[in-house]
């Protein structure tokens, strides 16, 4: 059976007051919680240091991206050889601002993915649709297109151990979500699409939900039968609600 994932995606926040607190505070709330993997992705600058706050706690390291080279001429890049040297577990790559800031390509992406997966790092693979995208009903076609660019560079294989972030763009930061209903299709959808290739694989693999996530609609998202835990944003620098959506995905997972 699968085992829930929930990690915190930071973003651009973050102190060396801050990054001491909510690592205190969370390995405080969450320490007794079994059945759910718990992880944070502080920015990079903080990786050392909330390796050193994190010391022997259940908590695990994440990384918010990471190059696709491994050294080199390359100024202001983080390889993913140095996030493992700093005991990084697992990566976000694709997530939204990257695609749409930093004009990322789906093929870009997916050389990302395959450079974390040589290095046994654990890829956390975002994709989702913009709000226009889902109104024109295209949903399932941006995720399909997505996940292909994976498939394609690097087989179904690529896909055992590592994890999947829906999260619709439309939901990120607006305070709004897609209802567990909605969430539990999409996410049906894309075990789907990879069971084309190999249902064992998409079988196992993780995929979250995000976009919006908090102490509010997490246990009910939780609930849906392929929603294994959530990259959550805003309501990861608040302990208290994290540990909140940490303690539901565990709950969900006895009771699946």
């Amino acid at each position: 059976m699968r085992h829930p994932l929930v990690m915190g995606n930071w973003k651009l926040n973050g102190s060396i007051h801050m990054v001491h607190e909510l690592i205190a505070a969370l390995r405080k709330e969450v320490s007794g919680v079994a059945g759910c993997d718990v992880a944070i992705a502080p920015p990079a600058v903080y990786l050392c240091q909330a390796r050193h706050e994190i010391g022997g706690s259940r908590i695990a390291l994440g990384a918010q991206d990471t190059g696709v080279n491994l050294s080199g001429a390359f100024t202001g890049e983080t390889s993913a050889e140095m996030l493992k040297n700093v005991d990084v577990k697992y990566v976000i790559i694709g997530h939204s601002e990257r695609r749409t800031y930093h004009k990322e390509s789906d093929e870009f992406i997916a050389q990302k993915f395959g450079v974390l997966k040589e290095l046994g790092l654990t890829p956390v693979l975002c994709i989702g649709e913009t709000e226009a995208e889902n109104e024109a009903g295209k949903t399932q076609e941006v995720c399909a297109r997505q996940i292909d660019a994976v498939l394609n560079a690097h087989g179904a294989a690529a896909f055992k151990d590592a994890v999947i972030a829906y999260e619709p763009i439309w939901a990120i930061g607006t305070g709004k979500s897609a209802t567990p209903a909605q969430a539990q299709a999409v996410h049906k959808f894309i075990r789907d699409h990879i069971a084309k290739k190999d249902a064992a694989i998409a079988e196992q693999v993780i995929i979250q939900y995000g976009g919006s996530v908090n102490d509010k609609n997490a246990a009910e998202l939780f609930g849906q039968p392929d929603i294994d835990g959530a990259l959550v944003g805003g309501a990861s620098l608040k302990a208290d609600a994290f540990a909140v959506i940490v303690k539901a995905a565990a709950e969900a997972k006895a009771k699946k």
